[in-house]
């Protein structure tokens, strides 16, 4: 199943069009989705820019076309010899912090108009774009397994990662580091958006629902913003807000979300010129 595939069952199951998912996950790959209904689908940017935690496997011995599991093997070494742990954890660092990464052929990534994996499928020539991005940390969560007759070694990992970030990429280029070619073996995504994996529920879950327990499934759209200071309008600050006007708050920080009659309306940034707060995201004016 693809995370747009989530989408569309959750646009049946809430019976609204209006349904949005903050960062894909890739088919083989199972964990935390936040789905967005309604109004919260203005939340969508603001879940993404939300680092990631992922855990998962890499084998070290051969590497495939899609850097996972999917994809036919392209190419294989054996190890001949384990890696000691120091040596791995050596290289696990070398990819923390902010590093540039080449998304793989196979994936979304667009180029003048078209994705990466179309050009990967009709097997035509294709410059990917290097791209920024931030690593949190790498680590291993256990000791490697070598296994002799395979000739492989198998890494267990979890990362923290910022948005952008492709995971099974990352494990390619920890192979590159030690010299060896390497594959994404199993990935869950752990945290995205704020949400944990104890916090999800399945697809199964929602279409065994009735309403009652629908609503009971869903967090409120603040819940998007735990780590923004919240403000309470008056009566005079909400009519100027409902009309996009710029308002004077205690500057608790560069952006606040803003509440009124108890609902969350807007979100509103400082701006450093007029020395006030200016509108970036409106959400509910009734």
């Amino acid at each position: 199943m693809t995370s747009h595939d989530a989408v569309f069952k959750c646009r049946k199951i809430f019976k609204t069009r209006k349904v949005g998912h903050s960062g894909t996950l890739d088919p083989n790959v199972d964990g935390v989705l936040p789905i967005c209904i309604g109004k919260a689908t203005k939340t969508v940017n603001y879940l993404m820019e939300s680092g990631k935690v992922y855990k998962g496997e890499i084998i070290l011995g051969f590497t495939t076309e899609t850097e996972d599991l999917d994809g036919a093997i392209i190419e294989s070494k054996p190890i001949l010899q384990a890696f000691s742990e120091e040596q791995i954890n050596e290289a696990m660092k070398s990819l923390v912090g902010e590093i540039i990464q080449i998304p793989p052929m196979y994936s979304a990534v667009k180029v003048k108009g078209k994705r990466l994996y179309e050009y990967a499928r009709a097997n035509e020539p294709v410059e990917r774009p290097k791209r920024k991005i931030k690593v949190d940390y790498f680590k291993q969560t256990k000791p490697s397994v070598y296994d002799k007759a395979k000739q492989q070694q198998t890494i267990f990992f979890e990362v923290g990662c910022g948005k952008g970030t492709y995971v099974r990429t990352l494990a390619a280029d920890l192979g590159k580091f030690l010299g060896v070619p390497a594959v994404m073996s199993d990935l869950t995504r752990l945290k995205s958006g704020g949400f944990t994996l104890d916090q999800c529920v399945s697809l199964e879950q929602l279409l065994n629902a009735d309403e009652k327990q629908l609503a009971s499934y869903l967090f409120p759209l603040e819940h998007a913003f735990l780590d923004y200071p919240k403000v309470a309008l008056s009566e005079q600050q909400w009519q100027k807000v409902k009309n996009g006007g710029f308002v004077k708050l205690p500057k608790h920080g560069s952006k606040v979300l803003l509440t009124y009659g108890g609902k969350v309306r807007a979100l509103y940034r400082y701006d450093q010129a007029k020395k006030l707060f200016r509108s970036e995201q409106m959400f509910d004016l009734t």
